[in-house]
Parts: structure tokens; sequence; C-alpha cells
């Protein structure tokens, strides 16, 4: 998967580190062309203390490149710690896993996607989604992307040739939502102070942590399979997240409570 700077992503990556070049058009061309110094410049400080210090940040770089600072910096913080904190039941669980999360996170196509795939959800989409309930009979449900039920019952109506991006967007959603928002599952399913199922939830497809865990890692396998994932080079990437959907939360959820822990709300239409 290529990465993908815009012309103002280039611009805050000179401003940042080379006030006053003489030939900025020069070093643009490199940084496209070379991975490697594109990600030794984004380790640089100076970037991640201008990234948290602007409030409109996103008025000045894409999405993007926003998130792929932010997932590198999480990569180089968490090689310093011995363990992640899994949030289940409202309760935090201590792991040692940090370095299998850190070669998770190794990986540059790994990280590309999940950049892309927190740059998506800036703006939630809303859809109407036509479902046959008798011969010859179709209702409509208005849904948009975090009701997964509602996504699963659109892959539905669609045949298999078309069925691709809604796999995939179904296992995003799942993993957006671990990974970022945990609290955000419980209180969707559950009374806050005493546990309690709501009204209407009960025979949901997803109402826990673990009910998002193992829809994401299916449908990352299902979107994997589909022969559009070969076509469109990512086949590997969600393979990768499918076998490794628990890893794949922590550097969300590691990124969400050391650099966004307010911003977090703003930042996404939940």
């Amino acid at each position: 998967m290529s990465y993908k700077l815009n012309q103002r992503d280039l611009n805050f990556i000179i401003e940042t580190l080379l006030p006053g070049r003489a030939e900025p058009e020069h070093v643009a061309a490199r940084l496209q062309a070379d991975r490697r110094q594109l990600e030794t410049m984004l380790d640089d400080e100076r970037i991640f203390r201008r990234l948290m210090a602007e409030e409109d940040i996103l008025l000045t770089i894409s999405p993007w490149l926003f998130f792929t600072i932010l997932l590198q910096r999480a990569w180089r913080d968490l090689e310093k710690e011995a363990f992640t904190v899994e949030q289940r039941s409202r309760q935090k669980v201590v792991l040692f896993d940090a370095d299998r999360v850190v070669r998770l996170l190794a990986q540059a196509p790994v990280r590309d996607y999940l950049a892309g795939l927190l740059a998506s959800f800036i703006r939630v989409e809303t859809v109407t989604v036509l479902v046959q309930t008798q011969k010859g009979r179709w209702r409509g449900y208005r849904t948009n992307e975090f009701d997964i039920e509602g996504m699963i019952r659109y892959s539905q109506t669609m045949d298999e040739p078309f069925r691709f991006k809604p796999y995939q967007r179904i296992a995003d959603v799942c993993l957006f939502l671990t990974g970022l928002f945990p609290e955000f599952i419980h209180g969707r399913a559950r009374y806050p102070l005493s546990g309690r199922l709501r009204p209407g939830v009960r025979g949901r497809l997803c109402q826990t942590m673990e009910d998002h865990e193992r829809y994401g890692e299916s449908f990352y396998r299902l979107a994997a399979a589909h022969e559009q994932a070969g076509r469109e080079g990512v086949a590997e990437v969600l393979n990768t997240l499918s076998e490794n959907f628990i890893l794949a939360e922590k550097p969300l959820a590691f990124l969400a409570t050391r650099y966004l822990p307010f911003a977090r709300y703003t930042l996404f239409d939940l």
C-alpha cells in the first residue's frame, strides 16, 4: 500500500524541520520517493510537538498524516513499555505483550492501513439498506457504519462479487470501536451502574467486546479471501489483522489514552 502525502503534508514537514530551505520542491520529491527518510523525519520530536500543540491541525495536514505520525510515535513509545492494558467489562487487565504489539506495528503496511482506517472515521456515512422481508416485498433500514448488524444486512443484499467493501468496513468498525472506544460498546449495551442489558439489546449480534472481536476477526478473514483484496493489494494486511485482531487493538488504545484522551471525542463523530 503506497503512502498518501499531499502537498499540504509535504509543506508541513518541510516548514517544521527545514524552515527557509531554498529548494523545498527537491525535498518534497525525495520524501515521496524515500519511505525510510520520511519515517526518520516523522520521528523528529519537533513534528510531534507541533502536531499536539496546534488546535486545528487537521486544517493544516491530512488526517492520514496526522494518524501516521501518532501511530509511528506509538510504535516508538511502546518499545519502552513492558506491558499493555486491556479494558474488559469495565476492568483493566495488564498483559505483558508489548513486544508483540511492537512487532505488529513495525510492519509498514499495517501502520498505513491503520492510519487510513482512523482517517476514514473522521466522517461517518449513513446509508439506507433495502432488505427483502417477503417475496416481492422489501423494507428500508436506515443505518450508519457503527451499526454492525445494519452493515451485515447491507452486505447480505449484495451479490458476492460486490461484498468486499462491506466485509472490510464491518471489520474496520469492530477494530475502531474496540481499540478507541471500548466504553461506547459497553455503554450502548448495558446500564452504567447495574451493568444490566438495556432493553432491545438481547439477541443483537454484537453486545460485548468479545462479540466485536469475533466479528472483526471473521470479517477481516472474509475480506482477505475475496478476490478484490488481491486486486487492491491488501489481502496480506487483512489476513494479518484477522490473525492478530486483539493485538491490533492495542496501538489504537495506546494512541487514544496517551495522545488523544479528550480530543478523540471531538475528532470522531461517534
